[in-house]
């Protein structure tokens, strides 16, 4: 295969055009639900960090709060995901995935995951090894500095 180094005192631009290459490709083979990038990013948020305001969806979404309140209208009329009322608050509203929505977020889960492993399949075993070394790392790093 290819066992070119990156330089690890490079600019990291090879770095960005492989992960977005992956990214891209681990979302074109996902289309369970055939939802849009958008609506398949909100509800693994929600599977992964359970119900939440619009408004901290839309901060954690990087989109505004109008935007995010007409995809949520869009995906609880789908059935993919339910406003419930706040236990903290009672005039408070969360959004949390429905059964379905779940359902949809693990499909995709299982799609990524089934084409991640192809790919690292293909890979010589020094590269899968540095594959299952340097993706985790770069996850624990990413959760850390989420965060803060």
């Amino acid at each position: 295969m290819h066992n070119r180094v990156m330089d690890p005192g490079g600019s990291g631009e090879e770095l960005v055009v492989a992960l977005e290459q992956l990214v891209r490709y681990v979302r074109q083979v996902s289309t369970a639900g055939g939802l849009s990038s958008a609506a398949s990013s909100v509800l693994g948020r929600l599977g992964r960090e359970g119900p939440q305001r619009v408004t901290e969806l839309a901060r954690g979404e990087g989109v505004s709060q109008p935007g995010m309140t007409q995809l949520v209208t869009r995906m609880e009329r789908d059935g993919l995901v339910r406003r419930i009322a706040s236990t903290d608050d009672r005039r408070g509203v969360l959004v949390e995935a429905t059964d379905a929505g779940a359902d949809v977020v693990r499909e995709r889960r299982a799609e990524r995951a089934q084409a991640l492993r192809e790919l690292v399949d293909r890979l010589d075993p020094q590269e899968q090894s540095a594959v299952a070394i340097a993706l985790p790392a770069l996850a624990r790093l990413i959760q850390t500095q989420a965060s803060k």
